[in-house]
């Protein structure tokens, strides 16, 4: 599990860090083609592909992003009502809310996994990569079984301790907050 939580951090991290890249080689080639000594150099180079290329990064960390939020329970969920409720019916509605989650993802993977196929016995490309279609519909069927088994593992774990995933929103990672507040800062 370790290995696969790794992947998907990895994963995430390397699309958001190339789609930075890309915007910021494309930014910087813009403002250098109006630059007269600069320009020269710069307008043979071509990267309209470069904001194509972005938005299917993004579409990627989108997908795998939504798995990494159900695992780490910092996805948005309205839970005052259900907290209020007595401990055995909260149980129950907590894992009917998994259970619908999981379904719904593997509806969604399951179409788009069909849907990845036929596309896949056509020719389509991307308009600038010009990538086969399919390649980049794939993000679909591979985010939406990863978030259903992400609700699968929350729900077991629920089931077996209790417990659902917490993100604490002012802990920050890497920060000690007892050694924080002894140094001064907001503990």
């Amino acid at each position: 599990m370790k290995i696969l939580d790794r992947l998907e951090e990895t994963l995430i991290a390397s699309l958001m860090a190339g789609a930075t890249l890309v915007i910021f080689a494309s930014v910087v080639h813009r403002y250098f083609s109006g630059v007269p000594v600069i320009q020269d150099y710069v307008l043979h180079w071509n990267l309209a592909w470069a904001q194509e290329l972005c938005i299917y990064m993004f579409v990627w960390m989108a997908k795998f992003g939504a798995a990494y939020g159900v695992r780490t329970g910092i996805h948005v969920g309205v839970d005052v009502i259900i907290n209020r409720m007595e401990p055995h019916l909260r149980s129950k509605f907590v894992l009917f809310g998994l259970g619908a989650g999981a379904l719904f993802t593997l509806i969604v993977g399951s179409l788009g996994a069909r849907f990845v196929y036929h596309i896949s016995e056509t020719e389509q490309v991307s308009a600038d990569l010009e990538w086969p279609m399919w390649i980049i519909y794939l993000a679909v069927p591979l985010g939406s079984y990863l978030m259903c088994f992400r609700f699968l593992q929350v729900a077991w774990t629920f089931i077996r301790t209790g417990e659902l995933p917490h993100h604490d929103h002012a802990q920050v990672d890497g920060i000690d907050p007892v050694e924080a507040a002894k140094e001064g800062g907001p503990a």
